[in-house]
This record gives structure tokens, C-alpha cells and sequence, in this order.
């Protein structure tokens, strides 16, 4: 089985992707913890992923769908949560086509809906270890020790995305390049809308509801 998990920037696609990591065997494949990682070791991807994320741009659809190729053709047979990834329609056809040829389909699709209010008091209150990535939030999920990551050791930052001018430059990139793909996977009869407001474990119990669902009416079809 492999599920999409879509929406706005800050409506908590990281956050239910690790609930699934925790209890289930399915991949979380997130292209931002790629592009982060690469940006922090300073890589020829990370430099160039950083010169379009730090101005709250998306990395450009070829570069993005080469990654999403080179991972997947490396075990098709694993069962995988995308995250972040597609964010346009070039990409959702690009991995249309990928997932074709490796044999694969994509069974649901889950859009988390939250509004513009809820995104910018999310992730202004963001913070992520400068070293290993561990995200904090200064609302409900402080660190041990102020401005420590409790994994590392290491300072916390704010992403340079997570201001308020840049958080609204990646809710106008959202509206114009990734909301579309409602639509798109509407018409594949694959999207299901979910409240994003609450919880992560919430939300994960909400799109579990949603799948055993969806395998009760199969076996009963």
C-alpha cells in the first residue's frame, strides 16, 4: 500500500507521517527532510535545494522527480507514505508515470485541511535542531532544556521558511502550484479530505478509519 499525505505548508503532513513510522512499516518518504539534510551537509543538492527554499520556493520538478525515481526503483516493493511530494502537477504526473513503471500504484490520497491562521501560528512557533532535525514547537512541544534539542544536544533554529514573510510566500506557492492537485486526484476517485487542526495521533486514527473503510468495502464488493 502507499499513501499521500498533502496540504498547506504547516498542516502537520511531518507530524502524521512519524506517527505512521511508529506504528506501521510504511516508508516516510519526505523530499523536505531530503532537501534539509543535504542543505545542512552542504552538498552540491543541498546548495541548490537552499537557493529556492530560503526564498520559500519550491526546488524545480526535475530535480525532485530524479530523487523520487532513484529511491523507489531501489525497492518498489516497500510500501511507502509520500510527504510533501507530489507538490505539483507535474510531479503527481511525473510519479504517475514512475510508479507505472515500477510496477507500483498509489492507493489513497489525504489532503489535511487547516486555514492560513492556523499554518502561520504553527510554524512561527517552530523550531528544528541545527544537527540531527528534531522539530520542536514553542506552543506544545518545548524542548527539555531552552533552545536544546533533547536527541543531540545541539541549538535549536528557526528555519529561515518559518517567518511570516516567507510563510505567506509558501501559502501563495500552495494556492497556485500545489492546491491543484485536489482536483487532479478528486478525479482519480482517490482524495480524501481530513481535519488537520487536531492532534497527529488524531489525525493518523482519522486516515486509519479511512483505510479500514476502504479494505471493508473492497472485501465486500
Amino acid at each position: 500500500m502507499n499513501i499521500l499525505v498533502f496540504g498547506k505548508p504547516g498542516a502537520g503532513k511531518g507530524s502524521v507521517a512519524e506517527v505512521f513510522s511508529e506504528k506501521s512499516k510504511m516508508v516516510h518518504l519526505s523530499t523536505g527532510d531530503i532537501f534539509r539534510r543535504e542543505i545542512r551537509e552542504k552538498t552540491e543538492l543541498g546548495l541548490l535545494a537552499d537557493s529556492y527554499i530560503s526564498k520559500g520556493q519550491l526546488v524545480p520538478d526535475s530535480v525532485t522527480n530524479d530523487i523520487i525515481r532513484k529511491i523507489l526503483e531501489k525497492d518498489p516493493h516497500n510500501s511507502y507514505l509520500f510527504d510533501g511530494y507530489p507538490r505539483t502537477i507535474n510531479q503527481a504526473i511525473s510519479l504517475d508515470k514512475i510508479m507505472n513503471d515500477l510496477g507500483m500504484n498509489l492507493n489513497d490520497v489525504f489532503d489535511l485541511e487547516v486555514d492560513d491562521n492556523l499554518v502561520i501560528w504553527r510554524l512561527t512557533a517552530r523550531r528544528v535542531c541545527s544537527k540531527c532535525g528534531a522539530i520542536y514547537n514553542l506552543h506544545n512541544h518545548l524542548p527539555k532544556v531552552d533552545g536544546v534539542c533533547d536527541e543531540c544536544g545541539s541549538p535549536l533554529i528557526q528555519r529561515s521558511d518559518d517567518t511570516i514573510k516567507e510563510i505567506n510566500n509558501r501559502l501563495q506557492v500552495y494556492k497556485n502550484q500545489t492546491k491543484p492537485l485536489i482536483d487532479y486526484y478528486q478525479k482519480k476517485n482517490l482524495l480524501f479530505q481530513v481535519d488537520g487542526t487536531k492532534d497527529a495521533y488524531d489525525v493518523y486514527l482519522a486516515i486509519m478509519d479511512i483505510l479500514h473503510n476502504q479494505d471493508t468495502n473492497h472485501s465486500g464488493a
